[in-house]
């Protein structure tokens, strides 16, 4: 996982008696000109939710004025906290940075990748109250192009058939938790857009909302490597939700498959040849039973390689989550 190198301005720790109610991490990245106005709008609908919160600003690396930007409002507003990364380390980076620096029991995130409105807000977070642990923001209607949209929607099926979850959205990149999903559903390098798969095993409510996407520069497009890196991260997340503590499972049931197949094939050609029906020389088919034979042996000793690190380290892995005791 990347370092994130981070600047943040001074500013003293606020004590837990007085800290915010509710926290959004808001990711910028070069918006000089309109984080002043959408700051404005931000106070303006947090101010009507009646509740402590902070805005925790995150420059991802701006290269025009709006950091400078984000220091006046930092200066003028005491709930603003701002955290600048030296460089561009995208949207994983900067919800990382931005949720350790959270104080909040309700923790609310937005990416610079799309712009919601930000009574978007008040909605994420009525549903929040209403008693779910995560909520999950559906843009609509969707600004971006007709291509991503497409792309998009088949994703988010994939992911859905995959997982058993039914949410329309799940890589908008604007979401509301609680603490106690932070705390519970670990997550690093590019696995945020699947907290809700973590969440889902930890056995949190999730529930999602719709909120009005703005039309503007700043809603640009995930390409198409972008889907397919995502793809891989789905594919570890599944890995780590279902065989976490049981990796022999999932190894050793695909080396078994394939040990068996290739010492099928195997005793086929030996009986083949036994018998004088042909010889067996230069076969393809030889070559493959042999090859099935060993990759099944050594995922099935990655398994138990896998199995012996788990053994060593499996009173730090949780995969289980307790939601209250009562003595």
């Amino acid at each position: 996982m990347e370092t994130v190198a981070i600047q943040a301005v001074d500013r003293e720790v606020v004590p837990a008696a007085v800290a915010p109610e509710v926290s959004l991490v808001v990711a910028v990245q070069n918006q000089q000109g309109l984080v002043t106005a959408f700051d404005l709008e931000l106070h303006r609908v947090l101010d009507s939710y009646g509740a402590k919160y902070e805005i925790i600003y995150v420059d991802d690396g701006s290269i025009d004025g709006t950091y400078s930007e984000l220091r006046r409002l930092a200066a003028e507003r005491p709930e603003v906290r701002l955290l600048k990364l030296r460089t561009a380390f995208g949207e994983a980076s900067v919800l990382e940075a931005g949720l350790e620096a959270a104080q909040g029991e309700k923790l609310l995130f937005s990416t610079c990748r799309v712009r919601v409105t930000p009574n978007a807000i008040l909605d994420l977070l009525k549903v929040l109250d209403a008693g779910s642990d995560l909520v999950i923001g559906v843009r609509h209607p969707r600004r971006d192009s007709r291509l991503n949209q497409f792309v998009s929607r088949l994703f988010n099926a994939l992911t859905n058939r995959l997982t058993h979850l039914k949410l329309h959205d799940i890589n908008s990149g604007v979401m509301a938790m609680r603490r106690s999903v932070r705390d519970s559903v670990p997550f690093y390098g590019a696995l945020h857009s699947f907290i809700p798969v973590m969440a889902q095993r930890q056995g949190f409510k999730i529930e999602q909302v719709q909120v009005e996407q703005m039309a503007g520069r700043f809603n640009y497009s995930l390409h198409l490597r972008d889907y397919i890196r995502r793809f891989l991260d789905l594919i570890s997340v599944l890995f780590l939700r279902n065989y976490t503590k049981k990796p022999l499972h999932f190894l050793g049931f695909i080396g078994a498959i394939f040990a068996l197949v290739g010492t099928g094939i195997n005793i086929y050609l030996f009986f083949y040849r036994l018998f004088g029906i042909g010889g067996i020389a230069g076969k393809p088919l030889l070559l493959l039973g042999m090859m099935l034979f060993i990759l099944g042996i050594q995922m099935i000793s990655i398994g138990l390689l896998g199995e012996m690190i788990i053994f060593t380290h499996a009173r730090e892995i949780k995969d289980y989550n307790i939601e209250e005791i009562i003595n």
